[in-house]
């Protein structure tokens, strides 16, 4: 039973770290190889300002969010000088750039040693208190964000915002015609899907009680690109299932009966060959509105 909590509340993060990536490759057409990043920086505040300076995790989570938003900004108007594939090569470099100050500001992040002795959420009313000790209650606060991002994701689908969006994926250029400032929305809706990707990570990092920087690195935003490609993108149900699909996958083949000295390569191997399949035959994803 607790095997199948933690894969549930893994599941949970995922998911939210699927869905706020959606909305910035799924609904805006911008190819983000650097969503780890602000994973990290959600994830690094939240333990420093719990473990350091004794706050709560909740206004420790919020100022993982201010701080992911701020940079993500400045990242994005960077970002925003580049066209095509050239976004995604400087997202790459934006991402290891987080990934080195976490490895080497030790004065700060503890370099490789990383983080120990995060503590999971608790709730203070008056003389009230409550912890989410165990993994259940901790399950029942990440289902509570998930359900929350969500949707928040649906309202911006729904909204003129996400139709704006949905163009500019389509055609900037035409949209840009008829007098929208086009780089507002995009710029917006990476600060959104970064501020949203902080609250991820803050849930990790008190989730594991530890972090260290080998968790946030390129692979890591590669694998969340899988994610939200295999469950669809412009989907924010597909977000859900593929977040679903890949953490559970690698899990569910540890049980298959591959020898023991081969084990750990066999499975790589047929989970890779699994990803190939679905998208030659299913380049959309699985219930993905287009295709890139």
């Amino acid at each position: 039973m607790e095997y199948l909590t933690h894969l549930a509340v893994l599941v949970g993060i995922y998911s939210i770290l699927a869905l706020s990536l959606n909305l910035v490759l799924g609904y805006a057409g911008i190819i983000s190889v650097t969503h780890a990043a602000f994973f990290g920086l959600g994830a690094y505040t939240s333990a420093i300002l719990t473990t350091v300076y004794d706050l709560n995790f909740f206004l420790a989570a919020l100022c993982g969010v201010l701080v992911a938003a701020i940079i993500s900004l400045f990242v994005g108007t960077v970002l925003s000088k580049f066209r095509g594939d050239f976004v995604a090569l400087g997202s790459v470099g934006f991402n290891v750039i987080v990934w080195s100050v976490f490895l080497n500001v030790q004065e700060l992040t503890r370099g490789p040693l990383g983080i120990p002795g995060i503590g999971r959420p608790n709730l203070e009313f008056g003389i009230w208190n409550y912890e989410f000790s165990s993994n259940v209650s901790f399950l029942v606060l990440s289902v509570i964000f998930v359900a929350l991002v969500y949707f928040l994701c649906q309202f911006i689908e729904k909204s003129s915002f996400g139709r704006a969006l949905k163009a500019i994926r389509e055609d900037e250029e035409a949209l840009q015609v008829f007098g929208y400032r086009t780089l507002h929305y995009k710029l917006a809706v990476f600060v959104i899907g970064a501020g949203l990707a902080s609250i991820a990570g803050a849930l990790f990092a008190s989730y594991i009680t530890f972090i260290d920087p080998s968790t946030f690195t390129i692979n890591e935003s590669i694998f969340l690109l899988s994610v939200v490609i295999l469950g669809g993108l412009a989907s924010n149900r597909g977000a859900l299932i593929g977040a679903l699909a890949l953490v559970l996958l690698p899990e569910f083949l540890r049980f298959v009966g591959f020898p023991s000295d081969i084990a750990a390569q066999m499975r790589q191997v047929v989970y890779g060959v699994m990803l190939i399949v679905l998208m030659l035959y299913r380049p959309q994803g699985l219930v993905g509105e287009y295709k890139l």
